[in-house]
This record gives structure tokens, C-alpha cells and sequence, in this order.
């Protein structure tokens, strides 16, 4: 189960909406060994994309020596799909390279009435997709 809170949930929301009609993405940090989000990184979409997300290189490596000073993980790797359900595509579950990280896709279909808005947390590892939970609580 992924347990995070409503102003981070909130602000994985508000991104995939600003970015709409191109995909959103981007990580929650949290302290390594938490399984706890806490430090939101919002980041550029690469491909600036409505079907597909790509992080950029540099910005990637810049991300991970950071967590690394800091001792962190990627708790949530997010992104949006911007016309389908949120529900990891093929691309999606090539790309999940991080076996402990909570996936979280979020649909913004409903902004153009191509669907009902969702978001969702999957487990993706080694190819095998498995929806998880979501709570949202106010604080930890």
C-alpha cells in the first residue's frame, strides 16, 4: 500500500494538470528504507509528449546524486497519461527500474472528456504489474 499525504498528493495532481495536454512526471523522495514520500521533484517531461514521458539524462543523474547526499530513495516515480487510464503501458513497464518505488500514474483524461480522472499506484518489477492501494492521510 502507498500511504502519502494530501498536500503530496495534491501536488502530483496539480502538476499532471498544468502540463496537460503533454504527459507529466516526476519523483517523491523520502528517506532510504522508508517507504515514506516526503520531498517532491517535479520534472521536465523531455519528449514534451501527450503519449509518452521521458526524464531528461542530465536532470536524472543531477536527481540521484542528490538523493544520494541526502539519503534518499525514489518512493514515488509519477507521471500522467493524458487521453488513457492510468495504467502502466508496455513503455511504462520497460522503463521501471526501480524495483522498491511506488509507480503512480495519474489520468487527466477527464480535461478533455476522453475519461474519468484517476490516480493509481502499481508495483512494476521485473515486468510484473501489481495495482497497489492508496491512502491519502493529512500527516504521517
Amino acid at each position: 500500500m502507498l500511504t502519502l499525504t494530501q498536500a503530496l498528493h495534491d501536488r502530483i495532481v496539480a502538476h499532471a494538470r498544468a502540463d496537460h495536454p503533454d504527459e507529466a512526471c516526476g519523483v517523491v523522495a523520502g528517506p532510504a528504507g522508508s517507504d515514506r514520500p516526503e520531498r517532491f521533484i517535479p520534472m521536465l517531461n523531455a519528449a514534451r509528449s501527450p503519449t509518452f514521458y521521458e526524464f531528461d539524462s542530465g536532470d536524472l543523474l543531477k536527481l540521484y546524486r542528490e538523493m544520494d547526499d541526502r539519503d534518499e530513495e525514489p518512493v514515488i516515480i509519477y507521471h500522467s497519461h493524458t487521453a488513457t487510464e492510468a495504467y502502466p503501458s508496455r513503455t511504462d513497464i520497460s522503463y521501471a527500474n526501480e524495483p522498491g518505488a511506488h509507480y503512480v500514474l495519474v489520468s487527466t483524461a477527464d480535461a478533455d472528456d476522453a475519461g474519468d480522472f484517476q490516480f493509481r499506484s502499481f508495483r512494476i518489477v521485473d515486468g510484473e504489474v501489481t495495482e497497489e492501494e492508496v491512502k491519502v492521510v493529512e500527516a504521517y
